[in-house]
């Protein structure tokens, strides 16, 4: 009969210690979830600011490379005019207004 009694006392303690164990189980899965969320909260913030930065990238991409064209475009235009025999200033000078009525004339096209 005491036995018995100690087998019970020993399986109503394994009983309190797997409840324990299990509440504490639980808790820490709790905290692994919301961490979880919080990285995950992160993660979408970032790829946010990432894909800002990535759409202000090519806006100023594309900036450059009209104006790297339109300078290459007066560069030429200089060129062609030194080479008929304006001097340098005057060349640039009309390099200067060809490319002032391109752009009047693109900001036309784009009223249109």
């Amino acid at each position: 009969m005491e036995a018995i009694k100690k087998k019970m006392q020993m399986l109503k303690l394994d009983k309190e210690n797997a409840l324990d164990r299990a509440e504490q189980a639980e808790a820490e899965q709790k905290q692994a979830e919301e961490r979880s969320k919080q990285l995950e909260d992160e993660l979408a913030a970032m790829q946010k600011k990432l894909k800002g930065t990535e759409d202000e990238l090519d806006k100023y991409s594309e900036a450059l490379k009209d104006a790297q064209e339109k300078l290459e475009l007066a560069e030429k235009k200089a060129a062609d005019g030194v080479a008929r025999g304006l001097s340098g200033e005057a060349a640039a000078a009309a390099a200067e207004e060809e490319e002032e009525e391109e752009e009047d004339q693109e900001a036309e096209a784009r009223t249109e």
